[in-house]
């Protein structure tokens, strides 16, 4: 302790970590509500019209299917997308995808929202770019270019041949004697699959806030995911003219509000900005792409960079940062160990103990977050406002954000930020506006950009249930918290495979955490096809050796969470160490999760799955 002490002293910060610290400590305090993920209504019932898909004529319909593939994957955004294209470079032919939405996308088909782009510079993000020759236009991609890609992967893959659009899945069921999952659907359907890959995301379904009498508002609302162009005019770059005679209410500040509230304050007649905890916002600097510097890039240039961008993110000293943007800029410096005070100058130290390390990464992000903090106040003109725009936290505890246009909005006459904190977020809804603080404020439209479900139970997220042998749900299964074998299966669940952040690889390039898995499924369906076995599951003791396993290296990760303002990565503040994004996911990183399930491939005898 001691020399810990001394470690920070020597430092000569111009800052108290120990009070930056209490601080952090207080705001987390007072915004973790009691009912954690029961603070969300479910988008059914009354609410159903919340996920309705805005971008399709109604009236269709098709026949039922009662036919059989080889594999049935579960969603068309770019799980389902890069599962079918390397199951297609595997070999395995016999593929259908099945999406909710009228084409492929997932959540670049739904989010259509004026300035919608990626926060993942796009070399990394855009899947397949290599394979099929494309190279994005801009570091950050808008929306509309993601979404073109999605249809390109489609096309170049045929994945279109054999897709179902518009299609819920309403249910998987296991039938034992015929070694198949009955598939059934919003449509009638009972196809069969050997095989089922759920690839539903976990940013799929829209959720809203339980706030009292959000049933009863007479205005106008939609969800962020369901943008309404008819009501707002303009499109994805603005023109939003039918709002000049508005009062618009947007709640939430996430990576969604961030930007589209910009679009919004400049054209509506009032904005009210209703915040509970605010982002972090970082500089976006988004620039074209250089061809000059393409030309440079030599074959498996994108595989380099995305392992690299991991690398940095998980801690790991590499020799050149391909990326250099705000996501590794924290760890950038941590991994040179530079600190700077406040003549800025520099001074390299060396930590000598995981203790000091843990200590230096702590300093490092007080000092990334200090100058995020300082750019609020360079910006926002109003010193409340630019008060209660300020985060206090450590800067992975939230989705960090990137933009250049959304603290200056609140300089606009026209556009107030409503900070609720004080009352845990929104005191309630009337028929003619949003109470908070005390006050009404009268509004047309009310604009929910609160997200996606992802703490509640996978199955309410997925929207169907999956019954296994012997008739267990996997809700049942999974009562306790996941229980999965390398984050990919469940026992008693044969042939079937989860696509996405659970007890596996995380990263926040999900496009690389999804390409790695689809070929990881492809391998062991193509090896369960060709060596003649009916199905795969894993063992009981497999599963549970994993979960254990998972929850041993857990301990930093749950450490950290639970320090952290309330949010999806850690469950709202009520964190277990299978509850939450990342609380559950292989802690030391993607590229090393990659690496284990490589070995695990090359030993070539499946170990740890029942094969029948």
């Amino acid at each position: 302790m001691e020399d810990d002490a001394r470690f920070i002293a020597n430092l000569k910060l111009d800052f108290d970590p120990d009070a930056l610290r209490n601080k952090y400590n207080q705001e987390r305090d007072r915004r973790i509500r009691v009912d954690g993920n029961a603070q969300y209504v479910e988008v059914s019932g009354k609410f159903r019209h919340f996920t309705d898909d805005p971008y399709v004529e109604s009236g269709f319909t098709r026949a039922p299917l009662t036919d059989e593939v080889d594999v049935v994957v579960i969603g068309g955004g770019f799980g389902g997308l890069l599962a079918g294209a390397r199951f297609r470079e595997a070999g395995i032919k016999d593929v259908r995808i099945i999406e909710s939405g009228g084409d492929f996308g997932g959540t670049w088909y739904w989010n259509r929202y004026p300035g919608a782009q990626c926060d993942i510079e796009s070399y990394c993000y855009l899947p397949l770019v290599e394979e099929l020759g494309y190279m994005p236009k801009e570091k950050y991609s808008f929306a509309p270019e993601i979404y073109e890609h999605s249809q390109r992967i489609a096309k170049h893959y045929q994945l279109y041949d054999n897709a179902c659009f518009q299609t819920r899945v309403t249910e998987l069921r296991w039938d034992g004697d015929a070694a198949r999952w009955i598939v059934s659907t919003d449509r009638g359907d009972a196809m069969r699959a050997r095989f089922v890959v759920m690839a539903t995301g976990p940013l799929n379904r829209p959720k809203l806030p339980a706030i009292a009498g959000i049933e009863d508002f007479e205005g106008h609302t939609f969800h962020t995911s369901r943008w309404d162009y008819s009501y707002t005019g303009g499109n994805h770059s603005g023109g939003l003219t039918k709002l000049s005679d508005k009062r618009v209410a947007v709640i939430g500040t996430g990576a969604t509000a961030i930007q589209c509230v910009p679009f919004v304050g400049e054209y509506a007649r009032q904005l009210y900005v209703f915040q509970r905890t605010p982002s972090s916002v970082d500089l976006r600097g988004n620039k074209p792409t250089d061809p000059a510097w393409a030309k440079t890039l030599k074959p498996g240039w994108q595989r380099a960079r995305r392992e690299n961008f991991n690398n940095i993110f998980a801690g790991v000293p590499v020799e050149e940062d391909l990326v250099s943007d705000g996501w590794t800029d924290i760890f950038r410096n941590l991994g040179v160990g530079i600190i700077g005070n406040a003549e800025k100058k520099t001074q390299k130290v060396a930590p000598q103990s995981p203790s000091q390390m843990a200590l230096m990464a702590e300093v490092v992000d007080f000092q990334k977050m200090n100058g995020i903090r300082s750019r609020v106040d360079q910006t926002v003109t109003d010193p409340a406002t630019a008060e209660a725009l300020k985060p206090w936290y450590r800067q992975f505890c939230k989705r960090p954000t990137f933009n250049d246009e959304y603290l200056p909005t609140f300089n606009r006459p026209n556009v107030k930020l409503i900070d609720t904190s004080a009352t845990q977020g929104v005191e309630r809804i009337t028929r003619t506006g949003i109470v908070a603080n005390g006050v009404e404020y009268p509004v047309d439209c009310i604009i929910f950009a609160t997200g996606f479900e992802v703490g509640t139970a996978y199955t309410r997220r997925a929207g169907f249930e999956v019954v296994g042998i012997g008739g267990e749900t996997l809700t049942d299964h999974w009562a306790k918290g996941l229980q999965t074998f390398h984050g990919f299966s469940s026992h008693g669940f044969p042939n079937c495979f989860i696509l996405g952040p659970s007890q596996n690889g995380f990263s926040v390039n999900l496009t690389a955490v999804l390409d790695d898995q689809s070929q990881h499924i492809g391998y062991i369906i193509k090896e369960v096809m060709t060596r003649g076995f009916r199905y795969s599951q894993p063992s009981k003791e497999a599963e549970k050796e994993w979960v254990a396993e998972i929850k041993r290296l857990a301990v930093m990760t749950t450490d950290f969470l639970s320090n952290c303002t309330p949010g999806y990565y850690n469950n709202e503040g009520h964190l277990q160490a299978e509850a939450g994004l990342i609380a559950g996911a292989y802690a030391p990183g993607i590229n090393a999760f990659n690496a284990l399930m490589a070995k695990w491939r090359e030993k070539g005898d499946l170990e740890g799955l029942e094969l029948s």
